[in-house]
């Protein structure tokens, strides 16, 4: 499965691929590390990715999760990730987003348009109404790329989630399918 956007192709990779996500991982560690849990060493290794693609394609291939990996259009690069994970079925059809971009790409509004296209995927592809992204306050570059993209505030976390050792508090958004959408 691939969705091509103007600058990049997005992929639900395959174990071939962990060289380019441990490659990525390893190039973003000190950008990212203010933003996401703190890792155990595994996931610095090859075999943890390995592993973790394994997981994501088969996630995919039922419909629980969605892991998109944004590379250069001749595959060479990985630019960027973007996860649907949580997936809820029935009364609520909800997700929760997650993303990240290379620290390199910041700036240059690639990360909009990779989660711009992956949501119009999963809104096309899904019965998923509402998707849902929580950023810490001190994110202002997440919180700018959620209100462009048209999520919502709806309301405020405090200690939500345990980031770079410590918990943070966080402020809820979501986006919800409309009409344009369906």
């Amino acid at each position: 499965m691939i969705i091509h956007t103007h600058r990049t192709r997005l992929e639900i990779p395959s174990p071939q691929e962990a060289q380019l996500m441990l490659d990525y991982q390893l190039a973003n560690r000190d950008h990212l590390a203010p933003w996401e849990p703190q890792r155990a060493a595994d996931y610095y290794q090859l075999a943890y990715w390995q592993q973790q693609l394994a997981t994501w394609a088969e996630a995919f291939i039922t419909g629980q999760e969605y892991h998109f990996i944004a590379l250069t259009p001749d595959r060479g690069r990985l630019l960027g990730v973007c996860h649907f994970t949580g997936l809820q079925h029935g009364a609520f059809e909800a997700c929760y987003l997650g993303y990240s971009i290379a620290k390199e790409q910041e700036g240059q509004g690639l990360m909009r348009e990779i989660v711009q296209a992956a949501i119009g995927y999963l809104f096309e592809e899904t019965s998923l109404q509402r998707i849902m992204a929580n950023y810490m306050p001190s994110n202002a570059r997440s919180g700018r790329l959620l209100r462009r993209l048209g999520f919502e505030r709806e309301g405020y976390a405090r200690r939500y989630l345990k980031i770079a050792g410590h918990w943070q508090d966080h402020l809820l958004t979501a986006l919800l399918r409309d009409e344009s959408w369906a």
